[in-house]
């Protein structure tokens, strides 16, 4: 039996071990949709799934209740799939393995899939339950928030009944979010034909990992190393002196996570080799000085590999190596009126060379429209000018505050109640479905709130275990008082 199902709430934890034991990477929400269904049929749960692939649950009222205004529980069923180097896990067939440590529950090596597996628990803790006092309550759980927001850009306007949408996607109990920053995907492509290795030439393979990574939202000002733009500086210096060729480049592996690690492969004359091997080591000690207080367990090793067939044309490999090195990455602007908080950003995620084809992909996020088109046109330029095609998708709305919100208020005196102290009512600059909701529900009142989570989408993920008590008797508690129609 799994540790954490002794954990109090026992409601929420129960249910949280359940969602650990099904596969739900982003993309791939089979297993998830179909337990999620099948575990509210045999409870009596009226659930359906709606054509965006998002599931829906409804409980009616309690019995003198029926005149209080619908509530709206959402939150989010895939997960990001981070693991560590060492870990042979497989998120599309493998259960997440939880352990406590402390007052933190952490996943072996994995993410943990707290976030948003936290919020789904609630919901399915809400709707079993037939002791709670509450309004007309739904649950409504997303498809694939973490890589496009699929399930919300695609339902329809008129599938959600709720007059309040509570959104369980918060990391910081005792925190109230009523905006949150849009976004938008910039993928920039080129295709190349690769050319023969020089003869007398060998191969070496470069790896740098360690990396913190983390939330491209959250901790996107926390100064952490972006592993494609530490080793676009590296690969430069080995072109530039030790005559080295670009074959392959593999960096990142999820446009909402930093990425953490990178490995690259060149080709040099082999009398050069000995020198890369000992440039890569001072690399290493300015990543390391550079980064002491933010990255301490940063790698950077090179080692020879099997000579690849063929590599990227010179011209073209100094362009993208270009393009790599001067693509904006990290904080571009903190809003004016709240300097505490980034207004708009970008993550260069994901970094794919060889087989004669390039991929950059880029997250760029904003609380200001007109921002966030700054920042796409800024790269679009620079891939551009490296004879890339960039192409924008995915693109979500801001959350634009409402600080006259009716269910702010009352959850702002209900959490003092509770525990004699207010909560923190702010904007983030992660993106949220409230803007796409809110978007195709204007009317509906929302607000953002959660348990305490750490390093989301890494496998550092971590989940407060004394918060998430807290965290749900505030839930039932609002749920109590929620206002008359």
């Amino acid at each position: 039996m799994s540790e954490i199902k002794t954990l109090q709430p026992e409601a929420i934890w129960r249910n949280f071990d359940l969602l650990t034991a099904v596969p739900r990477p982003s993309g791939h929400l089979e297993k998830i949709q179909a337990f999620l269904l099948d575990w509210a049929k045999a409870r009596g749960i009226d659930a359906h799934q709606d054509a965006a692939g998002n599931i829906l649950m409804y409980k009616p009222a309690t019995p003198g209740m029926e005149d209080r205004k619908t509530v709206t529980l959402q939150g989010h069923m895939d997960m990001v799939p981070q693991k560590s180097a060492e870990s042979a896990h497989n998120f599309e067939t493998d259960p997440i393995e939880t352990y406590i440590d402390g007052e933190w529950v952490r996943a072996r090596g994995t993410t943990l899939g707290a976030d948003d597996g936290m919020a789904v628990a609630t919901i399915m803790a809400v709707m079993e339950d037939d002791t709670l006092v509450h309004g007309p309550l739904e649950g409504f759980i997303t498809a694939d928030e973490e890589t496009t927001m699929g399930g919300v850009n695609a339902m329809t306007d008129n599938e959600l009944k709720g007059d309040i949408l509570l959104n369980l996607d918060n990391e910081t109990e005792g925190e109230m979010l009523i905006g949150s920053a849009g976004g938008v995907n910039l993928t920039a492509t080129l295709e190349y034909k690769e050319v023969e290795v020089e003869k007398d030439d060998v191969a070496v393979r470069i790896a740098l990992g360690g990396l913190l990574g983390g939330h491209s939202g959250l901790e996107i000002n926390e100064g952490r190393a972006n592993a494609n733009k530490l080793m676009a500086r590296l690969v430069i210096d080995a072109v530039c002196i030790f005559e080295a060729r670009l074959a392959s480049w593999h960096g990142g592996n999820m446009r909402n996570a930093i990425p953490r690690d990178c490995e690259v492969v060149l080709t040099l004359p082999e009398e050069n080799v000995a020198a890369l091997v000992e440039a890569v080591g001072e690399w290493r000690d300015t990543f390391a000085a550079e980064y002491a207080a933010v990255e301490p367990s940063l790698t950077l090793t090179a080692e020879p590999c099997a000579r690849p067939e063929a590599i990227v044309p010179e011209e073209v490999q100094d362009s993208l190596l270009n393009a790599i090195q001067g693509c904006h990455n990290g904080v571009l602007r903190f809003i004016p009126e709240m300097p505490h908080i980034v207004e708009t950003s970008s993550n260069l995620a994901i970094v794919e060379i060889g087989g004669g084809e390039a991929m950059f992909k880029v997250l760029i996020r904003s609380s200001r429209d007109s921002m966030k088109a700054l920042c796409c046109d800024m790269l679009d330029s620079v891939f551009s000018m490296a004879g890339m095609r960039v192409a924008l998708d995915g693109d979500y709305p801001v959350w634009q505050p409402n600080t006259s919100s009716e269910i702010v208020a009352l959850m702002s005196g209900v959490y003092e109640e509770l525990f004699g102290t207010r909560p923190v009512v702010q904007v983030i600059h992660a993106g949220l479905e409230c803007g796409v909701i809110g978007s195709k529900y204007p009317r509906m009142d929302m607000v953002s709130f959660g348990p305490t989570l750490r390093s989301p989408h890494t496998p550092n993920e971590r989940c407060h275990i004394p918060s998430v008590d807290k965290y749900y008797r505030f839930v039932l508690a609002t749920l109590e008082r929620v206002p008359r129609k």
